[in-house]
């Protein structure tokens, strides 16, 4: 029986813990820092220390006996938080800080692309005002408006107006450099794999809604639910993605000298002429991990720990066929000014089979559950069409509230129209 260790307080780190635990080889499963909904799962331990403090993860992965540590944040990534675990003799399914770099740096994400021939939208680099204005006077519009470092999801704005773009280009100048980019048409979509020095083991297709209201109107977000499987990333599709992003990825990767064992996240816009690549994160996606690993019915342990180790992975998982919809609840003022500390009221003591809600940003006070976050929980559940998982997920967030909370109503909308 072996320990593991989840880095992250999030949503997604709910789901991995989650879907570890129940491994028959996992004895325990230690959550840094974890959250209320950690704290209240079988074999779940909760330890409150920093993901980012690598001595003193070190030590508590030692002194535990961890047989393998996973991240699920995308910080510690960037940081270099596996890089100094792996040091110390630790097993760490996540890549290194340079191969985080992917997800860390757009600018560096769009070069390594353009290197080495992987489908995604012409763009510009600037970090002064005045080039990117003389630049966005020749662009088409509309067009997108990138920071280039970490973000949280929220670093990006789809300009209709040169005015709207010259605004973002001033506001994410403040953080770092910025990319101005060709506005792709198409349906997006998330194609996650597990990579492990050369191979690659894709997981189920999934969708992700970014913006904040109902008919994907409103600014960005961190995402606001997602659902699996995807009907754009059909078998046909599914191979397109995999012979030609994520396949010459892990290539490409290797050419380089960039050691990657972990997720590899390609958002994607299905354009017209194919497949082409909006942005990588080197983690799961966040909330598309919810409704993956609800559908996934392979031990997840085992393959994290032979990536991790970089022994053969399987060739495949086993899904579960029907469709799995995650709805995320909201705090007030989310993605701005986040107002948190509200009590969460009607949060079920018993769920059934098919559903879970994963905690993302809550907290424990006074013996109460209450909002820390800007998406609060992940309200998640299985059904035989898109239409049943939604009706579950959606009934079940009826019963949860607190003041002010936002979730959209229409989550899968795409898939429902095209049945």
């Amino acid at each position: 029986m072996s320990k593991v260790m989840v880095l992250g307080s999030g949503g997604r780190e709910h789901a991995i813990a989650w879907k570890l635990a129940q491994s028959p080889a996992i004895e325990e499963v230690l959550c840094v820092p974890g959250n209320p909904g950690t704290a209240q799962e079988d074999k779940c331990r909760n330890l409150p220390l920093s993901p980012l403090d690598s001595s003193t993860l070190i030590s508590a992965a030692h002194a535990e006996r961890i047989a393998l540590v996973v991240i699920g944040p995308e910080a510690p990534l960037v940081t270099g938080v596996s890089d100094a675990l792996r040091r110390s003799g630790i097993s760490v399914f996540g890549p290194n800080a340079a191969a985080a770099r992917l997800e860390g740096s757009k600018a560096f994400a769009k070069e390594f692309m353009e290197r080495h021939g992987i489908p995604t939208a012409a763009y510009g680099r600037f970090t002064s005002l005045e080039a990117g204005r003389q630049f966005l006077q020749s662009c088409a519009l509309p067009i997108v408006v990138k920071a280039d470092g970490l973000a949280s999801g929220k670093g990006v704005v789809i300009a209709a107006t040169r005015a709207e773009a010259e605004e973002a280009l001033a506001r994410f100048l403040a953080w770092g450099p910025v990319l101005l980019e060709e506005f792709l048409e198409g349906e997006e979509a998330s194609f996650i794999a597990i990579l492990s020095e050369g191979q690659v083991l894709p997981l189920a297709g999934s969708q992700d809604h970014k913006r904040l209201g109902d008919g994907d109107q409103g600014p960005n977000t961190g995402g606001m639910g997602a659902y699996s499987p995807a009907p754009i990333l059909d078998t046909a599709m599914n191979e397109r993605v995999r012979r030609e992003v994520m396949q010459p990825m892990a290539r490409a990767l290797q050419a380089e000298g960039l050691s990657f064992r972990g997720f590899l996240y390609a958002g994607l816009m299905i354009t017209r002429d194919g497949p082409k690549v909006l942005e990588f994160n080197c983690r799961l996606g966040d909330p598309e991990t919810q409704p993956l690993l609800l559908r996934l019915r392979s031990d997840l342990y085992p393959v994290l720990r032979a990536a991790a180790l970089a022994d053969p992975l399987p060739t495949t998982l086993d899904w579960d066929p029907r469709t799995a919809l995650c709805v995320v609840l909201a705090a007030p003022g989310y993605p701005e000014a986040v107002r948190s500390g509200s009590p969460i009221l009607g949060l079920p003591v018993h769920e059934a089979e098919h559903t879970k809600i994963f905690h993302a940003g809550t907290a424990t006070r006074d013996g109460d559950i209450v909002t820390a976050g800007g998406r609060v929980l992940g309200v998640t559940a299985l059904g035989a069409s898109v239409a049943h998982a939604q009706q579950r997920a959606y009934d079940l967030a009826a019963g949860i509230h607190w003041p002010g909370q936002q979730l959209r109503k229409d989550i899968g909308w795409r898939a429902r129209s095209r049945s």
